[in-house]
């Protein structure tokens, strides 16, 4: 990734000196003479980190760094200073800087502190990269809240596509928390009947003795309590679409009078005589396995292939982890919003972490995860330690063992060699776990001979 700094300094000879050691490192430099041309430069151009010294004619460096801080949050700025003004230059860390360094400036020093604060930026332009990557994969597709480029979505979401026009019965599979919800509404929002009723029954959550009443209503007098005429759910969702979720918890009972709905149409209330007629379109979703249900006596064969016209089957979330990064974006911005916090991205040791946890609850615990994680985090980079201690603790990362006194280039060629093994070669997944571009991986490959 190329970063650029923007240099500003009153000093002609300190700017254009440390503006020459930076493009030896391979930044691209931008350079003011002060506080006013420097704040231009941040409007017109994209600036990843500021220098500037503290004390300038007309807008000061601590002026500067108030008005980026308040601007352009995710901007770091290095403050330069003098020896007599480390007391200013604390004040400044106060207000936002990053860090600072005394002139003369030691130049290793400020590399060091470069590469550190660009590592967060790089971070929080992943984050915004990923953020405009499920904005576009929004705007792009009509079912804009199932989120995932995996080649299992692809598939979900074209069968969505072709699928909900139709008057088909559709059963949805796959394990709690898969998102089978999501897909069931994208059917009834891209299906004929979008603008007429659309009505949920989560079987689980309805007592047996209730569901019968719940779905085809009840008659005034019809057992104890009931004191009224109600209309069930198959009578409120007339011309419209009914969801069924969990309909593997239902008793045989029921299961008959929904056979008879998907056949004749036709149903009577608990304890009515009159027959209701019904246009209704049936979309059911399970995480039971319902052809075991059938064999055990549990689930009516009729009805499973009545419900089962086109299946949908949604993959748990160890069986498409490249989906993970963008989900990981897309709940990262609806939690820091909720919880009014400036969360600018994940850290590579976080993300490797997710990646390599199992999911047993799948997008539904990965959700409660980032929401935790947000909560938690004491910075703007959700780092590892934020993470939830089981999803942490049960990642089964896989451990790299280096011997004490290895150099940074043995370390460095360790990490990317166990990554890309652990990654089965695929470089776009390595770059992204590492926090690298692809160019930097590429060079690094050549670099240590890692193209085996």
């Amino acid at each position: 990734m190329n970063f650029t700094i923007l240099i500003v300094d009153d000093e002609k000879n300190i700017r254009e000196g440390l503006g020459h050691s930076l493009e030896m490192d391979g930044y691209q430099i931008e350079l003011a003479e002060d506080g006013k041309t420097g704040w231009n430069l941040i409007n017109e151009r994209e600036i990843d980190l500021v220098i500037a010294d503290l004390k300038m004619p007309g807008m000061s460096g601590g002026e500067l760094l108030k008005k980026v801080s308040s601007a352009y949050p995710t901007i770091p700025v290095i403050i330069l200073t003098g020896h007599g003004t480390i007391e200013s230059a604390v004040e400044a860390m106060r207000n936002g800087a990053f860090d600072f360094v005394t002139k003369p400036v030691n130049l290793d020093r400020l590399s060091l502190l470069v590469k550190r604060a660009l590592s967060n930026r790089e971070l929080v332009l992943q984050h915004r990269n990923l953020q405009e990557e499920v904005d576009r994969l929004k705007r792009q597709r009509s079912s804009g809240r199932i989120i995932g480029k995996s080649q299992q979505m692809q598939k979900i979401l074209q069968m969505v596509e072709q699928v909900a026009p139709t008057k088909a019965s559709v059963l949805i599979t796959g394990e709690s928390g898969v998102g089978k919800e999501l897909v069931a509404d994208a059917l009834h929002e891209l299906s004929n009947r979008k603008e007429k009723p659309y009505i949920k029954v989560h079987c689980a959550a309805l007592a047996e003795s209730l569901l019968e009443s719940e779905l085809f209503g009840h008659e005034k007098g019809a057992f104890t309590g009931a004191v009224a005429l109600k209309r069930g759910r198959f009578e409120l969702a007339h011309r419209g679409t009914i969801f069924l979720d969990e309909i593997g918890e239902i008793n045989q009972q029921v299961q008959v009078k929904i056979l008879r709905v998907l056949q004749d149409k036709k149903f009577e209330r608990v304890g009515g005589e009159k027959t209701q007629e019904v246009d209704v379109r049936i979309i059911s979703a399970t995480n039971r396995d319902l052809k075991e249900e059938i064999e055990k006596g549990g689930f009516r064969e009729d009805l499973f292939y009545r419900l089962n016209v086109v299946n949908i089957h949604v993959p748990p979330l160890r069986e498409r982890k490249e989906d993970i990064p963008l989900l990981v974006s897309e709940f990262l911005k609806e939690f820091s919003e909720e919880n009014q916090k400036e969360i600018a991205g994940i850290n590579p040791k976080a993300r490797l972490a997710l990646h390599n946890y199992h999911w047993p609850g799948n997008i539904r615990e990965l959700r409660n995860c980032i929401e935790s994680a947000v909560v938690m985090a004491k910075g703007k980079i959700i780092t590892y330690e934020d993470l939830p201690p089981n999803v942490a603790s049960g990642s089964d990362a896989d451990y790299i063992k280096l011997d004490v006194g290895s150099s940074l280039e043995d370390a460095e060629r360790e990490i990317i060699r166990a990554t890309l093994h652990h990654e089965n070669g695929n470089k776009s997944r390595t770059a992204e776990i590492l926090g690298i571009g692809r160019k930097t991986l590429h060079r690094k490959i050549q670099e240590y001979q890692l193209e085996r």
